[in-house]
């Protein structure tokens, strides 16, 4: 029986951001990518990620009193270590797709950075990856799937 290895699976050609970075950049980039999920990065380590839902819950409601221009003003001083997710769990490559798909599941977590031993990023899984060994595994492309 095959093991499913996160690093036969994971993205490697990840994007990240500085906590310093400004916040409206941040999202730019991820409109522009089509990517739901930035690790934030310093020292060469993963210090948290920042997802399109920490970008809404920064932008001000509809019914704020404040102007248009009072807003981006206040947007614009916003960095990503102001509105990013602090609790980040990682994984190895060489942590099983099921320690993955499980640690996401129990954490409600639509992605995990992957780092190596000396804990720099390496990749990122996401569940739109386990979807991928879900549909190979049922086109018999993959071994059998430990359970």
């Amino acid at each position: 029986m095959k093991h499913l290895l996160v690093k036969d699976w994971m993205t490697t050609a990840v994007i990240s951001v500085s906590p310093t970075e400004p916040m409206l950049s941040a999202h730019k980039l991820m409109r522009e990518k089509n990517i739901r999920r930035l690790p934030v990065v310093a020292n060469n380590k993963v210090v948290g990620i920042l997802t399109r839902s920490d970008v809404r819950q920064a932008q001000p409601s509809s019914a704020t009193t404040l102007n248009v221009w009072e807003m981006n003003y206040l947007l614009a001083k916003l960095e990503v270590q102001d509105v990013m997710s602090k609790k980040v769990i990682t994984l190895h490559p060489d942590d099983t797709i099921r320690t993955a798909a499980t640690m996401m599941h129990e954490n409600r977590f639509g992605a995990l950075p992957v780092v190596d031993d000396q804990d720099h990023l390496v990749g990122i899984i996401t569940e739109s990856d386990i979807f991928r060994i879900l549909i190979a595994w049922f086109n018999e492309e993959v071994g059998e799937v430990v359970a």
